[in-house]
């Protein structure tokens, strides 16, 4: 519940996409909280294999056919110089991206934005989100 606390919502899509992420997480008793996993960074490192079809941690690398990964926690969504390709859901969002935020997302991506355009299923499980998040901690 924590990550909804760092959402703004300036437009009525974005408010509607909130409530939609509220639903899911306060009446989902299956939800799992990042709180209750130790990430391990070097299995994250093999979790993220997947993402790097699209995306990169390391800051010197920069874009690709999804935005860049490198200090991603803190900053707001879809708002990244350089990176033009948003889908109409991110560039109306004004939310920041934070590990309990990340970690609740990767597990339905469909669910919480269904108009992405990001061309991933998730990862559905948990221990593996926890992993996946340690290893972007690197990268700050």
């Amino acid at each position: 519940m924590k990550a909804i606390l760092y959402w703004m919502f300036f437009t009525t899509k974005t408010a509607a996409l909130s409530v939609t992420v509220a639903l899911i997480l306060a009446f989902n008793t299956q939800a799992e909280s990042l709180s209750e996993f130790t990430g391990d960074a070097e299995k994250g490192r093999l979790v993220f294999a997947q993402c790097r079809t699209c995306h990169y941690p390391e800051k010197i690398i920069g874009h690709h056919n999804g935005p860049n990964l490198h200090a991603i926690f803190g900053k707001v969504a879809g708002k990244q110089v350089g990176f033009d390709d948003y889908s109409e859901t991110f560039k109306a969002a004004q939310f920041v991206w934070t590990e309990e935020l990340l970690f609740a997302w990767l597990a339905n991506v469909e669910a919480m934005f269904p108009e992405t355009t990001m061309m991933s299923l998730g990862v559905t499980d948990p221990q593996q989100r926890a992993d996946l998040i340690a290893y972007l901690k690197r990268f700050r």
